[in-house]
């Protein structure tokens, strides 16, 4: 039996050493998930939730076990996986209350001078493709300069939508605008009404006689609010949710009930076009964000709801994607990567109280803050005759790994200009080096640093020092749920000092701090911590601050509007590209 091991072993570093060689290196299919949780997936534990095509990577070919998320919010995280760098050096971490982008009519985006592995990639030859959300930015000063487009990120096609699934582009989904609905519209109408009301009862018992204009005025008022909020009803909403086919609108509003299938037969047709050249296709799925969907074939399939019905339909897709591959014999040269952009949103709930959201296995908290849950998330890498099936690796790894991963096996140099904080996975996944480059990772909080991780490589330890945390709401809850994601900064978060520490290794649930009684090399490992932290940042450079209040607005001039044959009150075209 030890004689076939050997030889598997063999041929993947032959293979491996042949594709490093100058000239086209593997092709590359990133497929990205979207607020999937950790414990959603079977390779990862699941036991209710059907996810056989995902899990089919993991049988062939490597799951980490401790892959992280640079940030536990979208717009962030997107950033670091594709450009390799934490997202505050680019600007794309915010410092108020709102971390990602809402509106495609933002000005804010991933800045035009930052280097994306598609970039890198069209420099080699590579035909590069993005299939699905993007919610990095679409333009700057006028709504046809594109600057932050996939487009201009070094993607020759894109099919999707520049933001994401947000609640308002599902009809019945709800709005992800209720609390400004409750300022701007529910409380003036309820003051105008009251004086309304008044004036009314006070002309009616003789106590005053308020003028006909003060009458007519608050009238005025009211329907003026009124109005708006029609407009914001049949204009807006659908004005901000459409799919895109590169530079124009092929879709608006989004039809949900065969987007999911629709991506699929995107991205293959993408890899039978390219099957003779070297491609990289990035796959970024719209579930299992809400408001979910689900074609009727899996609609109420699953014994997870809407919810579980959203991750079986993406497992669908994924298969479809991956017999593409085979059929067109592309498989043995093609490394797949899957992941998720950071953990499920626990605060998710219907309107009955039921669960939304995805499940983080045993891991503390999710998305938005720095516990494991919201930063752990899925990672599965098969390259077939490379990398030995089957395998575990459990050092603490980065989605951010992937662009420099990519780079090299395309050939590509690194960008000598800025800090890459991403490390090359292959030595680690061949089994070349048995610990992570990464002796210190960094959570991000937004644009705050949050929390450090110390993988020493004498030790089978892995420390993590909190500096500060959130205060989840209501108490001894496991989230914030009364704002519905947690906040980084203010009331919002208690700050540690000394820093909370675990070891992750043996404590990976995050529920036994450490102390000096309980941990005798406490102060040295938090100083050790400490002096890692500074020195990272050290190293970071002012970036003009994408996500500031000016760039995250709605701007009315950058709003795009399909063209073909628009509706009276709203942006609308249903066609199929």
């Amino acid at each position: 039996m030890l004689w076939p091991c050997l030889l598997a072993l063999l041929l993947s570093q032959l293979n491996f050493l042949c594709a490093a060689r100058p000239g086209p290196g593997p092709n590359f299919l990133l497929i990205m998930a979207d607020d999937l949780g950790i414990g959603d997936l079977g390779c990862y534990g699941n036991r209710t939730l059907r996810t056989p095509h995902i899990d089919r990577l993991a049988l062939e070919g490597v799951k980490l076990t401790q892959h992280l998320a640079a940030a536990p919010l979208c717009t962030p995280s997107r950033a670091a996986f594709l450009t390799g760098r934490y997202p505050v050096r680019s600007g794309m971490a915010s410092h108020g209350r709102l971390g990602v982008f809402l509106f495609s009519a933002s000005s804010g985006g991933l800045p035009p001078n930052e280097v994306t592995f598609a970039k890198l990639l069209k420099g080699q030859g590579y035909t590069t493709g993005l299939v699905g959300k993007w919610h990095l930015g679409l333009s700057c000063q006028a709504a046809s300069d594109f600057c932050h487009h996939p487009g201009r990120h070094g993607f020759d096609r894109f099919l999707g939508t520049p933001t994401t699934n947000l609640r308002d582009c599902k009809p019945g989904g709800g709005t992800v605008f209720g609390s400004a609905q409750q300022v701007f519209v529910v409380l003036p109408m309820n003051i105008l009404g009251a004086v309304l009301l008044a004036m009314a009862l006070a002309r009616w018992a003789g106590l005053a006689r308020p003028p006909g204009w003060v009458f007519g005025v608050t009238v005025a008022a009211m329907a003026a609010v009124g109005g708006a909020y029609v407009a914001f009803l049949y204009h807006f909403r659908p004005a901000n949710c459409f799919l895109m086919a590169d530079f124009t609108i092929t879709q608006q509003p989004t039809d949900y009930k065969g987007l999911t299938q629709r991506l699929a037969s995107e991205a293959g047709d993408f890899l039978r076009r390219n099957r003779d050249t070297p491609f990289l296709l990035f796959l970024s799925f719209m579930h299992v964000h809400t408001a979910h969907f689900a074609n009727p074939e899996f609609a109420g399939q699953s014994l997870h709801g809407a919810y579980g019905d959203a991750v079986e339909e993406m497992d669908w897709a994924v298969g479809q994607v991956l017999a593409t591959l085979d059929k067109l014999g592309l498989a043995n040269n093609t490394l797949v990567y899957f992941t998720s952009d950071h953990g499920a949103h626990v605060e998710e709930l219907g309107p009955n109280g039921e669960r939304h959201g995805g499940s983080n296995g045993i891991y503390r908290g999710g998305k938005a803050n720095t516990w494991e849950g919201g930063i752990r998330v899925p990672g599965l890498v098969r390259w077939p005759g490379v990398i030995v099936p089957g395998q575990e690796v459990e050092e603490p790894t980065s989605n951010m790994d992937v662009f420099p991963t990519v780079a090299r096996l395309a050939g590509a140099e690194l960008p000598t200009d800025r800090v890459i904080d991403g490390r090359d996975l292959m030595p680690l996944l061949l089994g070349h080096v048995q610990h992570s480059e990464h002796e210190f990772l960094f959570h991000y909080c937004n644009a705050y640093l949050s929390a450090v991780r110390w993988r020493p490589h004498n030790s089978s330890s892995v420390w993590k020092a909190f500096y500060f945390t959130p205060n989840f709401d209501p108490p001894g809850s496991n989230g914030c749920f009364s704002t519905h994601v947690c906040m980084c900064h203010g009331h919002h978060v208690t700050h540690h000092d000394p820093p909370l520490l675990f070891d992750i290794a043996r404590d990976p649930r995050e529920r036994h701090p450490l102390t000096p009684e309980t941990e005798p090399r406490h102060g040295e490992i938090l100083r050790n911590m400490d002096a890692a932290a500074r020195a990272h940042v050290a190293t970071l450079e002012e970036a003009p601050n994408q996500l500031s209040m000016s760039n995250v607005a709605w701007k009315p001039w950058l709003q795009l509007c399909c063209a073909s044959k628009p509706h009276p009150l709203a942006c609308r075209c249903a066609g199929d590209g």
